[in-house]
């Protein structure tokens, strides 16, 4: 019996360390940086590669945005879409693995 509560415990724990964690990589608005401080590449590519992190907390909380309105322009696009596509084309690799080698032989 207490073997099954450590256990639970022990989920519960790692539940909440994992919530806290996709939470604090959330973008949000930046009270420390300067108004007028422009996002370029970089943080394009920060935020396409924690967007979907973001889409699941900005349901959630009005005040998180995926994309940033104040930016440079094209480096900060270019920043997010290979963030994105990097996330993105990741997460879709690993269903490609899995064809039973009976069907291979054809």
């Amino acid at each position: 019996m207490e073997r099954n509560h450590a256990r639970l415990l022990r989920v519960v724990l790692v539940a909440v360390a994992a919530a806290l964690l996709l939470g604090a990589c959330a973008a949000g608005l930046n009270d420390v940086a300067e108004p007028s401080a422009e996002a370029g590449f970089w943080q394009g590519l920060w935020h396409g590669l924690i967007s979907p992190v973001t889409i699941i907390v900005s349901l959630f909380n009005e005040d998180v945005g995926i994309y940033e309105v104040v930016n440079n322009g094209g480096w900060y696009d270019v920043g997010f879409m290979v963030g994105v596509s990097t996330i993105f084309g990741t997460l879709g690799r690993g269903g490609g693995a899995a064809v039973p080698a009976r069907s291979r032989r054809r």
